[in-house]
């Protein structure tokens, strides 16, 4: 298909308005400066814009349209995203049922016209205007107060609904509206589910699409569950929209992208994440709930007993030294670390953490955030945080050697440095820093204290039923019950949606370093004799046995137990 450049080539030299010589020569200009080919036709004399804008028209057949004197409507202006209308110099002036009619500049740009089809989900009729015209009108029409989906990254979009709203209706109001991204239908899709994933208490919104349907699953205490199945038209705008409030290239679906947005319902604002990854059926996205809430919730929230909270405050207390949190992946492991810095920040100190990604963020810290593909590591990160005069460090991980070793090294010298890794239990901790190289005497003086965890989920208080756990789970277990203990099971009600569960708690170990512990690292001791001692002298209660105690008290099942925790 003949270009935009070389159908201007023919025109100009058939109207005798340039040589072959000048074309060539601005050809050669466009490509070292990077200027467009018609821009540079207009600053050389060749051919003024309105002349330029005249040929094309009468040679493409296409409508010429003077912007100045035409009355944009805002509203369909603002469903092609600033950023869009920019990058491929048009601009949006009217829609009539499942036409849009845009101006463009470069009206034989096919990548502009697809992107717009796909955007939009309308046919697209364009029009010829210059393109100054186009860039004045952008000016003037995106500097109006912004639409919902055009709310600058940072700002908190509201969310609201009526009592009469379901997803099904508006998804339905939706595929006759022939999906435009900024109108109410599509608008009030998302708002529904995302109202409906906060009164779910869901971690995460899956949206999956399929070979004919647009399938979509919350993540409820831990366990994906299928809420809706969408009809496959709803997809493109559902998944562009999202795209847009996260401040995401809409016109990229080949590469994974990575953005985050704020909503406040009913006075509560909500921070998420979202991930964008390309499939074969199109772009799978799963959006992040992150609700500040739970911050602010105690550590005999998180799972913690009475004593371990003492343990941990004391820590916490101290001027420096290290604290590990420990765990498999979703084991709450940053809610435990945040509910922490939540507590040490004050105006008199100064914290800063280093993560990958920030997710929350949490007013009177600073945040830094790894960036491998500008060479910004969690070790680089670090060097740079210790020049701040830190009081408190959060680093979001320890994966090798040398941020360990940077990291114990600070807790030496005046920093509270807390930090996680990913270990069975909290006394293995000890032998995995070794493992990647740090000197047992350096774990030995710089950890204070050690906390594995994981989540269980806990019983519906209303539906859940007492029960005699089977002889052959207890001696799984290892762990004989008490006799005056109450166990249950999960049973499921319309409470708790059938599952048998409401929520989630923390099973926790909390192991404080002393003296001969430090020793027995020295000492290269194996993790089994660490463990031991722990047990028996310093009262540390392994990750099961606090399991056991909670299901004993009727909090959660011993399956969720046992499915959590390894062999003792």
């Amino acid at each position: 298909m003949i270009s935009f450049k070389q159908r201007i080539t023919e025109i100009l030299i058939e109207q005798k308005l340039a040589t072959p010589e000048q074309i060539e020569s601005i050809v050669n200009d466009a490509v070292q400066t990077k200027k467009s080919f018609a821009r540079l036709l207009i600053d050389r004399g060749v051919v003024n814009e309105s002349k330029l804008t005249e040929l094309l028209s009468k040679e493409l057949g296409l409508p010429m349209i003077s912007l100045a004197k035409y009355r944009i409507d805002p509203n369909v202006a603002k469903s092609i995203p600033e950023r869009m209308a920019r990058q491929y110099r048009l601009i949006a002036l009217s829609k009539f049922g499942n036409r849009m009619v845009v101006a463009m500049a470069d009206p034989m740009n096919i990548f502009a016209i697809d992107d717009l089809k796909v955007l939009t989900q309308v046919a697209i009729d364009p029009v010829l205007s210059p393109e100054t015209d186009i860039l004045r009108a952008i000016e003037q029409i995106y500097a109006s107060p912004t639409s919902l989906s055009e709310t600058p990254e940072g700002e908190t979009q509201d969310v609201a609904v009526t009592k009469d709203d379901n997803i099904d209706t508006a998804v339905a109001l939706l595929l006759n509206e022939a999906g435009a991204v900024d109108e109410a239908p599509v608008v009030k899709v998302i708002n529904l589910m995302v109202m409906e994933a906060m009164r779910r208490h869901a971690s995460d919104i899956h949206l999956e699409p399929m070979k004919n349907l647009l399938r979509v699953r919350y993540r409820i205490d831990g366990h994906l569950m299928e809420i809706h199945r969408l009809p496959r038209a709803v997809q493109s705008p559902i998944l562009t929209r999202l795209k847009i409030m996260s401040g995401l290239d809409i016109t990229e679906w080949r590469l994974p992208q990575d953005g985050r947005f704020k909503v406040r319902v009913d006075d509560k604002e909500v921070d998420f994440r979202v991930s964008v990854l390309p499939i074969t059926n199109g772009g799978k996205v799963v959006l992040r709930l992150l609700d500040k809430a739970n911050l602010s919730m105690g550590l005999d929230y998180l799972g913690f007993t009475p004593a371990s909270i003492e343990q941990f405050k004391m820590a916490i207390k101290r001027p420096y030294g290290m604290i590990l949190v420990t765990g498999p992946t979703g084991s709450g492991k940053s809610t435990t670390l945040y509910s922490v810095l939540n507590v040490l920040a004050s105006k008199t100190k100064n914290l800063i953490t280093i993560e990958d990604p920030v997710e929350y963020q949490i007013e009177g810290v600073t945040q830094m955030q790894v960036n491998t593909d500008i060479g910004l590591t969690f070790a680089g990160g670090l060097r740079t945080i210790l020049r701040q005069s830190p009081d408190v460090v959060m680093i979001g991980e320890i994966r090798d050697f040398e941020t360990a070793d940077i990291a114990m090294k600070a807790s030496l010298t005046g920093q509270l440095v807390l930090s996680t890794l990913h270990t069975n239990d909290a006394p293995s901790a000890v032998t995995r820093l070794i493992d990647m190289g740090v000197e047992p005497f350096l774990v030995a003086s710089s950890v204070s204290l050690i906390q594995a965890q994981r989540l269980v989920r806990k019983l519906c208080t209303k539906c859940r039923e007492r029960v005699d756990p089977p002889a052959e789970l207890l001696e799984r277990l290892k762990i004989a019950p008490s006799p005056e203990a109450t166990f249950y099971r999960a049973k499921g009600c319309r409470l708790c949606r059938d599952t048998g569960y409401r929520g989630r708690m923390g099973i926790v170990e909390v192991f404080p370093v002393d003296e001969r512990v430090r020793e027995l690292i020295v000492a290269r001791a194996q993790s089994w004799q660490i463990k031991e001692h722990a047990v028996k002298e310093l009262k540390m209660v392994p990750l099961r046995q606090d399991g056991f105690h909670k299901a004993e008290q009727g909090l959660t099942t011993l399956e969720e137990v046992v499915a959590v925790t390894t062999e003792e």
